[in-house]
């Protein structure tokens, strides 16, 4: 029987690929409304909602001679104050050095003695705000169900009722080296068992059977196909370093829906659209060669309704054009729009979750070369990701959350990762970049702000209140 404590092959191997130098966390800059809570009772808080998240008392346990995957064990020494850093702006105190502190901050690895999750808590930014930095590493959660976890910090009302004070925790005792062995070998024995299990039921169910089985081959034909395409060289496509850069866009979510009621498509066809537009002026700034299409590797949750709060990453990806060399914004859009559209209808999903399961099947000295190949591959440009948020204002301890900041990583040979998360009539730009490969990421979001302006005008959506917020150095 599988061990519900074991990470999955794509688990896995976000730590594989970690091996590169990459840094595999995701994570968000929230900035509140109103002065910073005190330390210890930000402390008291987080300890009486950690019962709602127990794998976050967790550390990873690693098999000897690497006989199966990393599991999950409790973390006997756990202290919620070691996650939780707490820290101070240099004068100013302003955004451009929050931006710096936050590139530091997801330039550092975590720690895998540990659990794999920090908060760090920013007294004061500007004029009566304060901010949070969080980072969680993506094998213990994904994108979409870490916004479900996240809503366990906040509150739906200003002046909620408190929790009472949980039952002391008392952590199962750490295995031993022979019992992580054991159980290895004892699983590692059992996966050709429940593999004729399922060569049972579907003899015993051909039909449906045969419906999946040509479902899921149709999928690989599909990234199979987009794979050999691969995507073009790109000065995006370069070996990172260890340091990061982190910048931010502000706009308004009824803007990017005025957009695609405008031209009959999706708001992730106009994010798609917006971006490719950011991309076409970085690369004429830089003499670029602007007739190429770019590939943007699109994470898709596949995590069921009821699947929802579950930790653990169901996600899979599609590969997105960017038309950058389409000078006219609705052009663009429309191409987008139909290329989508099209993704959607070959499979290229379905095909990517047939291969991170039966990565669930690799040994893994297997799995760790495979995601060494991962992280060279020629499959995409860039990652963009797009979550949609919770619609109504948050509350941590009484402030409102005005703004949140995702961070999506960048792996091995990609310079940079787009991440957009909608809240409260938001929609939130975090800009995530090599440090070195991109100097200019300020001059980026620059022109991602101005993408977003000049595709509201042509589509006469006029956006309301979109600002930018620039990144001088974030390291």
């Amino acid at each position: 029987m599988a061990n519900r404590d074991r990470l999955s092959g794509l688990d896995a191997s976000f730590l594989a690929l970690e091996e590169g130098g990459a840094h595999m966390h995701v994570g968000s800059v929230l900035l509140f409304d109103g002065e910073a809570p005190a330390y210890e009772d930000f402390i008291a808080k987080l300890d009486r909602r950690l019962p709602l998240v127990p794998r976050c008392r967790q550390k990873l346990a690693f098999p000897p001679l690497v006989q199966s995957r990393p599991v999950w064990i409790d973390d006997p020494h756990f202290n919620a104050g070691y996650h939780v850093r707490h820290t101070a702006l240099p004068v100013p105190a302003g955004e451009a050095e929050l931006r710096r502190l936050a590139g530091r901050v997801f330039a550092q690895r975590l720690d895998r003695s540990k659990p794999l999750w920090e908060l760090w808590l920013v007294d004061r930014v500007g004029d009566g705000r304060f901010a949070i930095i969080s980072k969680t590493h993506h094998c213990l959660v994904d994108g979409i169900s870490g916004v479900d976890i996240a809503t366990v910090l906040f509150d739906l009302d200003p002046d909620p009722p408190e929790l009472p004070p949980p039952e002391p925790w008392l952590p199962r005792p750490e295995p031993t080296h022979a019992a992580l062995l054991t159980d290895a070998l004892i699983e590692r024995a059992s996966g050709p068992l429940g593999l004729a299990r399922a060569v049972a039921g579907a003899a015993a169910r051909p039909r449906a059977a045969l419906a999946a089985g040509t479902t899921a081959l149709g999928g690989l034909a599909a990234i199979t196909q987009a794979g050999l395409a691969g995507a073009p060289r790109s000065p995006l496509n370069v070996r990172i370093g260890p340091h990061r850069r982190f910048a931010w866009v502000d706009a308004d979510l009824a803007t990017f829906k005025a957009i695609k009621n405008a031209l009959g498509g999706t708001v992730n066809d106009v994010v798609l659209t917006v971006v490719a537009g950011a991309l076409r002026s970085h690369y004429r700034a830089h003499g670029y060669d602007t007739d190429v299409e770019l590939k943007a590797m699109v994470p898709v949750s596949i995590r069921a309704d009821f699947e929802r709060g579950a930790l653990g990453n169901r996600v899979t990806a599609m590969y997105a054009p960017l038309p950058i060399g389409l000078e006219d914004p609705i052009a663009r859009f429309r191409a987008i729009h139909e290329s989508m559209r099209g993704l959607k209808e070959s499979g290229q999903a379905v095909g990517a979750e047939v291969l991170t399961t039966l990565a669930d099947f690799a040994p893994p000295t297997i799995l760790s070369q495979a995601a060494r190949l991962q992280a060279v591959q020629r499959f995409f440009n860039l990652t963009v990701t797009n979550v949609p948020g919770p619609q109504v204002p948050l509350y941590l301890m009484g402030r409102p959350l005005s703004r949140l900041y995702p961070l999506v990583p960048v792996p091995e040979n990609c310079a940079l990762g787009v991440a957009i998360m909608s809240y409260d009539g938001r929609i939130d730009f975090g800009l995530l970049a090599d440090f070195d490969a991109l100097p200019d990421l300020d001059e980026l979001a620059a022109a991602l702000e101005q993408a977003i302006a000049e595709l509201a005008a042509v589509a006469g959506a006029t956006p309301a209140g979109a600002r930018r917020t620039r990144s001088k150095q974030s390291a």
